[in-house]
């Protein structure tokens, strides 16, 4: 079949390296323009444009992938299937009708639920025992499309945005796949989506790992994991921004304000104060300007000053 292949992030990687390596033909990537990152915002090409360009594959990186020229390269190329992962923009109705059996998405999470942008980060916060990859027939509307194939996968205990993310992107090339088989030979059945069962997510943005202390301590380990690696969760000790990396919940605790430091150890690290009586121990962290150290070793590092009784904060005003 041809192929048009739209996709940005590291979860679409594995699904533009399983089709370089099927019988398919990829005939145009269509990827996110370069971006400036880190403290240098240097320009740095995205893994998955190095992939497609290591493969000598045609590439277009437009800011807006329904503009006349991107339009015209879809075109010409007359694809049989347009594959979108996690490309990170709306297809307009003209841009769906263009390959001969419409566009192809693959979505991480079981759909109706998690609609959007960023599902995976969310089914961890939100406490899901399990997520999945849905493949669909792409419409006009917000992962709104008719469900193809669907596959669980469960959300282990330990799991981060990021070792989820992996697990699913590697399930999403089988899906993939097994997707276009069925177009191939012409299997394909549609199933239309529960619109009463539907729940939505949003991007996420760079402050939303800001710590609630008011949230039970079992939401706030959620939030570690679930925006880990990105946005990552913080809060403000001694008017300091400090990264939150890894968290557990200890036991209950009575009468302290929220975001005390009530005590530290070894084993269960800085113990904190949440919501609904709730305690929280907090075992890796990373200083602002600093690097990662374990709880016991950031706790010896106030040379006998009280650590006790000390609040976790909301950013300092200006």
């Amino acid at each position: 079949m041809r192929l048009v292949f739209l996709g940005s992030s590291d979860f679409a990687y594995p699904s533009l390296k399983a089709l370089i390596n099927s019988h398919h033909q990829i005939k145009g990537v269509i990827t996110q323009p370069d971006r400036p990152k880190g403290r240098g915002r240097q320009i740095h090409p995205l893994s998955l444009k190095t992939l497609a360009l290591e493969a000598g594959l045609p590439i277009e990186q437009p800011p807006k992938v329904s503009n006349p020229q991107s339009m015209e390269f879809i075109r010409e190329i007359k694809p049989d299937i347009m594959v979108v992962v996690a490309y990170g923009q709306i297809l307009t109705k003209n841009l769906l009708a263009i390959p001969v059996h419409g566009c192809l998405n693959v979505h991480g999470s079981l759909l109706p639920k998690y609609r959007g942008a960023s599902p995976i980060n969310w089914a961890i916060i939100e406490g899901e025992q399990k997520t999945g990859v849905t493949t669909m027939q792409m419409d006009e509307g917000m992962d709104t499309g008719a469900i193809l194939i669907q596959r669980e996968i469960p959300i282990l205990p330990e799991d981060t945005s990021g070792s989820l993310s992996e697990r699913m992107a590697q399930l999403g090339t089988e899906v993939l796949l097994e997707t276009l088989t069925l177009y191939e030979t012409g299997k394909v059945v549609r199933i239309k989506q529960n619109e009463e069962l539907a729940t939505y997510t949003r991007l996420l943005k760079k402050g939303d790992g800001l710590i609630h202390w008011n949230q039970r301590a079992e939401r706030i380990c959620r939030v570690v994991r679930g925006f880990s690696p990105w946005p990552g969760a913080f809060s403000y000790l001694d008017g300091r921004r400090i990264k939150i990396l890894q968290a557990q919940t200890i036991d209950h605790c009575r009468g302290e304000r929220l975001g005390e430091i009530v005590g530290v150890s070894r084993t269960d690290g800085l113990l904190i104060t949440a919501g609904e009586n709730t305690l929280l121990g907090i075992t890796l962290l990373q200083p602002e300007n600093k690097r990662i150290m374990n709880a016991w070793e950031y706790a010896q590092g106030f040379r006998g000053k009280k650590l006790e009784g000390r609040c976790w904060s909301s950013p300092p005003k200006d």
